[in-house]
């Protein structure tokens, strides 16, 4: 059975580098590539545009913001000779890789001459007042002067930022950055030819497959497991949030109803120095929680340190701790529940972080208890639907998330890299909530977030509300199976493929376009180039003929009839009800926010030049983009009220 994943892997991993590379061999590799080319929406077999595109990737895996090779070094990658190309393709098929290790070679010099760099810039006098916008869309140093420069401006960017931390802070700061690069590099020329060999097929994988397009994607095994931990929000472990603090992994907060909160025995600000006799102190943080992670029901020792007493009588004392395994679910990454009063009911705010299910619960089910409560509870009067910072998930969870609100019809169509047309439908005829919706969303709204968006709005059933767009990502992928079902994972690593497109019923992908707003709403990444349409390879976007007319084509024409009696009434009709609010709506909104000092002030940021992304502040903690979604909906609560006609003797 095929899972779909509908999910944006945003900043998934810390480290490309946080473990041991996998036991790949030569022929692991060509096979886990055709596996990946077979399954793929478009490409099905590598080309010399794929191979440029590999090689370009691979150089950005070895040295992401280009700090330790120059220009004369990767020219022969960057822009490579027809020949190599056809070369390289020809070596793959034969299980050999040699042109990977070749590029791989030339960051082993690059990593001795970045150590000479780093000893001559100690004993530098650093510039002042460095602007960060001069390391974006970096070209490569022309030559070793030009290299240095840059590592010493990156360097007093820095120790600017730490100069404004405590003197303890900042030297944990500055050490966390000097281990953070040896740990790096000591991976990147490993001694050990048989590992370096490894993670030249590792990165030979991610580099291939992430030419596919931008969501094409080869997992080692610790960043599967990290990747379903995203779209399950669930893990085994102890339930504890750490923070390297190089002497020590400081617990900084104990997760709700997880066994290091509900056992007693661990408080936050404790220092793990050894994990079941194994000590970790110098240990990347991903070592030490793939230590302390473990099968359900299975102890682990912890070695801690806690501070006791006060003042001079403090002492640190060391204390051997077991706790017991268990399942942690990630409830504050699931969905958050929360009300507004409105005259005499109130307006429900459920915002969705995921689209997840596992045994127990899934983003459907949670959704309808929570309405059901509100309904019970409250007079919920109106629904906004939040699903900004949502990156997606699973796709039948979409379709029953967006179930919720419709009767029956197609939810959602997806194609394959076959061309087989399937539809999703909604089978159930009565929504849990039929009332005034709105969907919030913002730039990082994605995947199964704009289905569900989309869709509602193709139907007519919401207005949909925030940035002016989307994120834009209309394809869906398939994760390997030994992770998605069982939870064992490919001890040589997973890879989540782009299988094809998805469509709302109104036939449109949202690929690279993203879901419009009916109302716009600017949010705190309205102003940033996040998006579909701003990845390194992004396949193109694509449209079908409208379904709100289910025909059951892609079902058997044996069973059609049958279904047909069962599923074609009580069908979605495209609602215009809410048509005749939207200027009114939009008219009010600006006026807000127009008059709005608080507001007037963020849109100002917004739109300065000269601003740093990262002086932004919540203005006045609050957050604008919901405020405002809550005036819109108690508008339209207004409206509606108002357009109803009143019964005769009321």
């Amino acid at each position: 059975m095929r899972k779909w994943l509908l999910f944006l892997p945003l900043l998934l991993f810390c480290s490309l580098f946080g473990a041991k590379p996998p036991e790949l061999t030569p022929k692991d590799t060509r096979v886990k590539l055709e596996e990946i080319l077979k399954a793929h929406a478009s490409h099905h077999e590598l080309t010399p545009e794929l191979i440029t595109r590999a090689f370009s990737n691979y150089l950005d895996l070895l040295d992401p913001i280009k700090t330790y090779l120059v220009e004369n070094e990767v020219l022969k990658w960057k822009s490579p000779e027809p020949e190599l190309l056809k070369q390289t393709i020809s070596e793959i098929k034969k299980e050999n890789f040699k042109s990977f290790e070749e590029l791989h070679g030339v960051i082993l010099s690059a990593v001795a001459r970045r150590g000479s760099i780093e000893k001559r810039i100690a004993l530098s006098t650093l510039p002042r007042k460095i602007d960060p916008k001069e390391f974006k869309n970096l070209s490569w140093a022309k030559d070793e002067g030009q290299l240095e420069n840059r590592v010493l401006r990156i360097r007093a960017l820095q120790m600017e930022s730490a100069e404004k931390l405590d003197t303890d802070v900042k030297e944990q700061f500055l050490k966390r950055l000097e281990k953070r690069r040896l740990s790096h590099e000591e991976e990147l020329v490993s001694t050990s030819p048989k590992e370096r060999a490894q993670l030249v097929l590792s990165l030979t994988l991610k580099s291939v497959s992430a030419a596919l397009d931008s969501q094409t994607t080869y997992f080692t095994p610790s960043e599967a497991s990290q990747f379903m931990i995203q779209v399950q929000q669930r893990l085994f472990g102890i339930g504890a949030k750490l923070r390297d603090d190089l002497n020590g992994f400081t617990l900084v907060r104990l997760i709700e109803d997880g066994p290091a909160s509900t056992s007693g025995k661990l408080k936050v600000g404790d220092k793990i120095i050894a994990v079941a006799g194994q000590p970790v102190v110098g240990m990347d943080i991903t070592e030490a929680v793939e230590l302390i992670r473990g099968p359900k029901g299975t102890a682990v020792i912890l070695t801690i340190l806690r501070e006791i007493g006060e003042g001079e009588q403090k002492i640190e004392e060391k204390l051997d701790i077991e706790i017991a395994r268990e399942e942690v679910v990630l409830k504050e990454s699931r969905l958050d529940i929360k009300h507004e009063p409105y005259g005499d009911g109130t307006i429900g705010i459920l915002h969705l972080f995921s689209f997840y299910q596992d045994g127990n619960s899934s983003s459907a089910s949670d959704l309808t208890k929570a309405i059901e409560t509100l309904k019970t509870t409250h007079h919920l009067k109106g629904i906004i639907l939040d699903l900004r910072d949502n990156a997606g998930g699973l796709l039948p969870q979409a379709v029953a998330v967006t179930g919720l609100f419709i009767k029956k019809g197609i939810v959602v169509s997806v194609k394959d890299n076959t061309g087989f047309l399937q539809h999703l439908r909604n089978i159930e005829g009565t929504p849990i909530w039929d009332g005034p919706l709105l969907v919030l969303t913002n730039r990082t709204s994605a995947s199964a977030a704009e289905i569900v968006a989309q869709t509602l709005q193709d139907y007519g059933r919401t207005l949909v509300v925030g940035d002016e767009r989307t994120y834009g990502k209309g394809t869906f992928q398939t994760f390997t199976l030994e992770a998605a079902h069982f939870g064992k994972v490919n001890p040589k690593g997973e890879f989540k493929v782009t299988r094809g497109y998805y469509y709302t019923v109104s036939g449109k992908s949202p690929q690279l376009t993203g879901v419009k707003a009916d109302i716009v709403v600017p949010g705190i990444y309205s102003h940033l180039d996040i998006g579909e349409k701003f990845a390194k390879f992004p396949l193109e976007t694509d449209q079908i003929a409208s379904n709100f007319e289910d025909t059951l084509a892609d079902v058997p024409m044996m069973h059609r009839a049958q279904i047909s009696r069962l599923y074609k009434f009580n069908l979605q009709p495209i609602l215009n009800t809410l048509d005749p609010y939207v200027e009114n709506l939009k008219k009010n909104s600006g006026e807000r926010l127009e008059q709005s000092k608080n507001y007037k002030n963020f849109l100002k940021q917004l739109s300065d030049k000269e601003a740093e992304e990262e002086a932004f502040e919540p203005f006045g903690q609050s957050d604008l983009q919901l405020i405002e979604g809550c005036n819109i909906m108690k508008d339209l609560i207004f409206f509606m009220r108002e357009s109803q006609p009143i019964a005769a003797g009321q």
